[in-house]
């Protein structure tokens, strides 16, 4: 399924989701927009950075990433959507990574965020320069939040 994910209705419908909430609360695209969805979803997953969100809910579940994140994270598309997004940072920054979470949630986006995740097998990676940002719809409705980053280092 994850070979051509960016055609299922829902993906293209949630990579519409993700990229008009990205313009209405940074002012800017996330990527170049032709007003064809599809084609948006497209490059949307294979974009040169990565792109991930989650849902809402007391313990979401990762319900987007494309394809840089996947290989990122070692997981297929299977894997990353059952997986709770907390469980992407190890344990003991966990605490750190849900302040940051609420913030967003309060701000609408945040801007230059740090921080260490963890892959499938283990491997470390520092992450910079981090964007997050709520999901919302034209009324303001919450859907879930949204990450992007472009620069990372290979700690182990």
């Amino acid at each position: 399924m994850t070979q051509e994910i960016w055609k299922a209705a829902t993906i293209i419908d949630w990579s519409q989701r993700l990229l008009s909430s990205y313009r209405k609360l940074l002012k800017q695209e996330l990527i170049e927009r032709t007003g064809n969805p599809q084609e948006e979803a497209e490059r949307l997953f294979f974009a040169p950075f990565v792109v991930a969100s989650h849902g809402i809910g007391s313990d979401p579940i990762y319900n987007y990433g494309n394809k840089i994140l996947l290989e990122l994270w070692e997981r297929n598309w299977q894997q990353l959507t059952s997986m709770p997004s907390r469980l992407s940072a190890e344990k003991i920054l966990r605490e750190e990574r849900q302040k940051i979470l609420e913030a967003t949630s309060q701000q609408g986006y945040l801007r230059n965020y740090q921080c260490i995740r963890i892959s499938r097998t283990g491997k470390r990676y520092k992450i910079n320069d981090i964007t997050l940002w709520n999901i919302i719809d034209d009324q303001g409705s919450l859907y879930g939040q949204a990450a992007t980053f472009s620069d990372w280092i290979l700690l182990n």
